[in-house]
């Protein structure tokens, strides 16, 4: 998308806070209203930074997670940040008359979407309900094009975009079959469509079987297809809180927001420490911690779906509109499997070229690793003044930015690194 050069500065449309030598300042656009952007610009409006938020709240949670689906995360590691106390998943059940619950709860994903949009509405108003079409670099800063046809000039910009457009589909399988006949789970709101359709689902986490239990419910017929050699599963919390299991299980397993463990306490808080650890081993951490299972109430649902484990899929076909899929086991052995439809649960990957938001050019200009931004301590990329978070930035500080409970450590570095590069900028 071309964008021309002559972007007026909108100095005025900053948002709330802020002097007036401030307020003429571009602003800091923050691109998503998901959990990371909203918490973003929470710290950014304490901060004073003049600011545009864009995106519609909790969108992709609406659009692409399935109806009837629950949240892995315990209702304590599931708040967005704020600054300000009163703006917990815990507020946000007492303002609706509901009661407070533990970890042994299951959060519906209807519900955390009621939440994401009472966040909003009380502490980032300003949100714009616009699509942003792109952003490219303009002597020294941002050219921000909205859908609308606007453009203007950007001091800053955060990209919380969430994990969406990083679906991973092997080439090897969808590109192989047309798209009537194979998607990946993301694009997916309503899996009823699926009613009396056989369905093979690939992968081994909980996307994977969910989506099959999801499926089953609907009166599809699924089947799981797992490399792996069995299916994890989570273990039920021993207590609702945390602080209810008894002293020497706690100090021998001390809780965090990701579950009991030292290791997880300090993937939740140590996200500075893995920054700096070598890239290989961060990788290793992203992808091994908290790695494919399912949530331990998901389990008595999966009893009457087929899950054949240690398989992998050598080819798939598509035979007079049906899915034909060569299954092969560790010993060499081909088992034939055909379906109306291939559902890959097969993860998501950074890749930052896959951001067609950003300019081509401005694309080029971020270093990288395997397709990740590298950043700084302060979330900012090798591009000064661009800025990534949530999944995008889990490649460089670990696991935490997975999930929701990331969003503390996130916003607040982020909403002082805009501070101290605007200052040292002016």
């Amino acid at each position: 998308m071309p964008m021309n050069t002559g972007f007026s500065a909108r100095r005025g449309a900053a948002g709330s806070g802020g002097t007036r030598d401030s307020l003429r300042r571009p602003p800091t656009v923050v691109i998503g209203a998901g959990p990371y952007g909203l918490a973003t610009a929470a710290w950014l409006s304490a901060a004073g930074t003049p600011r545009r938020v864009f995106g519609e709240p909790m969108e992709s949670w609406h659009t692409n997670m399935p109806m009837g689906m629950y949240l892995k995360s315990v209702p304590a590691a599931s708040s967005i940040s704020a600054p300000e106390s009163g703006y917990r998943l815990e507020d946000f059940r007492a303002a609706r008359g509901l009661g407070r619950v533990g970890d042994r709860y299951p959060i519906p994903v209807e519900e955390m979407i009621d939440y994401g949009r009472w966040f909003q509405e009380r502490r980032v108003p300003e949100l714009e309900r616009q699509g942003v079409q792109g952003v490219e670099h303009v002597d020294g800063l941002f050219g921000v094009t909205l859908d609308s046809g606007e453009e203007f000039l950007a001091e800053n910009v955060v990209m919380a975009t969430g994990q969406v457009p990083f679906a991973h589909e092997p080439a090897d399988l969808s590109g192989r079959l047309p798209g009537e006949l194979v998607s990946h789970t993301s694009r997916h709101r309503d899996l009823s469509r699926f009613s009396g359709q056989r369905v093979a689902v690939l992968g081994a986490g909980q996307s994977a079987l969910e989506s099959a239990a999801l499926l089953h419910e609907a009166g599809a017929l699924p089947t799981v297809i797992v490399r792996a050699p069995s299916v994890a599963f989570g273990s039920p919390p021993d207590t609702d809180r945390p602080s209810d299991r008894p002293r020497p299980v706690r100090l021998l397993k001390p809780g965090s927001p990701l579950g009991p463990g030292w290791s997880l306490l300090a993937c939740c808080h140590g996200g500075g420490a893995i920054r700096r650890l070598p890239q290989g081993l961060r990788t290793r951490l992203v992808h091994d911690v908290l790695g494919p299972s399912g949530g331990w109430w998901l389990r008595p649902r999966m009893d009457d779906i087929p899950v054949l484990c240690g398989r992998r899929v050598r080819s798939a076909e598509d035979e007079d509109g049906v899915v034909r899929l060569d299954v092969v086991d560790a010993y060499g052995r081909t088992r034939l499997l055909r379906a109306e439809h291939l559902l890959l649960a097969t993860g998501y990957r950074v890749d930052v070229d896959r951001l067609r938001i950003l300019a081509p050019r401005l694309r080029r200009e971020i270093w990288t690793v395997h397709g990740a931004p590298r950043l700084s301590s302060g979330f900012e990329s090798t591009v000064p003044g661009l800025y990534f978070t949530g999944l995008a930035a889990a490649p460089t500080f670990g696991p935490v930015l997975r999930f929701v409970a990331g969003t503390g450590f996130a916003a607040r570095r982020v909403a002082r690194s805009v501070a101290a590069g605007t200052r040292t900028r002016r």
